[in-house]
């Protein structure tokens, strides 16, 4: 897979939690390819996608072409108006995501977004008063984490106590830009949010999970466009440095240089220093070595591991979403922890020193 806009992962280890018709759900804004990773890991948990709606009728033929069992809707309001429907998944424009996630809300439906959740602070005090007047869920896509099964993997080493306390987490998410393919929107400030905001809120989730932190601070960021001057609103490239309230320390980049001799759209790692050892995670491919994903490197007092994870680990979200959707438990992800996340990849957009 070159192009990471449209990374959608299939599980080899799948587990339904439910029963065919017990949890219906719909996708609605199909403006990013994210949209099929997230409705791969809820049907395969069991989940029936019982209709899709986008404006683009080219865009929902695509979609159908995927999932035969979605049924084009003659509009979004269908949608909303079904009281079968439990969830909505949408991969809204960014700075639209919020707005849809509020309109499923007011139609008694938990809303499953896309990464970035948000654009701006407004967006996610609406999202935090909804959630509060309603008792309903915004979950986000932190596809980076959720849907790739080394980091999955290294979220249990971590809570066994395989390096001992978390104290530092380096994350790396360069990406290929693929310009071409690329919509309008996604060259527009006001739409994508920025660098940090988008791409960025991966990295933070990774960091506020892996430290277990449920708050940090935004020390440094900056962001530049060094090699895309005809997009004058757009960032090819992001750092920011974080301390969370429990100690632990963040540093990130994020890119959008993967050169065309990658065997994939982004040479993506994590790194996780704890107090008796690190994890290295390789989560798309080990350069030079193995085109395949999912290595982690595990270095503890006992000595040095390669562990691959490759099909071996599963993605358990998916499973775990629907059921706190059905039982409204916080199994899955907290409402805190989604938004925490969101909230921080946007301060640390709105205080980035920008290179020129």
């Amino acid at each position: 897979m070159k192009d990471g806009m449209n990374y959608a992962p299939k599980g080899s280890v799948t587990k339904k939690v439910v029963q065919p018709g017990e949890f219906a759900f719909a996708a609605i804004a199909l403006d990013h390819g994210h949209i099929n990773g997230m409705c791969n890991g809820l049907t395969e948990a069991g989940g029936q996608l019982k209709w899709v709606y986008d404006p683009d009728p080219q865009k929902v033929e695509a979609f159908c072409g995927m999932f035969p069992e979605a049924k084009p809707a003659r509009s979004e309001q269908e949608i909303l108006d079904d009281p079968e429907v439990k969830l909505i998944a949408g991969a809204a424009v960014p700075s639209e995501r919020c707005a849809l996630g509020l309109r499923a809300m007011d139609h008694g439906k938990d809303y499953f977004t896309d990464k970035t959740p948000f654009t701006t602070l407004a967006q996610l005090d609406a999202a935090k008063e909804k959630v509060a007047e309603t008792g309903l869920k915004y979950m986000v896509y932190y596809s980076e984490r959720l849907h790739v099964e080394s980091a999955i993997y290294a979220g249990q080493l971590v809570q066994d106590g395989a390096i001992g306390r978390v104290v530092q987490v380096a994350g790396f998410g360069p990406h290929r830009l693929n310009l071409p393919s690329r919509p309008d929107w996604f060259f527009r400030r006001e739409n994508y949010g920025g660098i940090l905001t988008d791409i960025g809120s991966h990295q933070i989730e990774q960091f506020l999970f892996y430290s277990g932190a449920k708050d940090a601070q935004v020390l440094h960021s900056k962001v530049a466009n060094y090699n895309n001057k005809d997009y004058p609103e757009f960032e090819d490239y992001g750092d920011a440095t974080l301390v969370a309230d429990n100690g632990a320390s963040n540093y990130f980049r994020v890119d959008w240089f993967t050169p065309e001799g990658l065997a994939t759209w982004g040479d993506g790692r994590t790194i996780i220093l704890g107090t008796d050892g690190y994890i290295e995670l390789r989560k798309y491919i080990d350069v030079a070595r193995d085109n395949q994903g999912d290595h982690v490197y595990l270095v503890d007092q006992n000595g040095m591991q390669h562990i691959p994870v490759k099909g071996k680990v599963g993605y358990p979200y998916f499973g775990e979403l629907i059921l706190d959707c059905l039982n409204r438990t916080e199994n899955a992800m907290t409402q805190d922890h989604a938004f925490k996340a969101g909230e921080l990849c946007l301060k640390a957009q709105e205080m980035a020193i920008r290179i020129e």
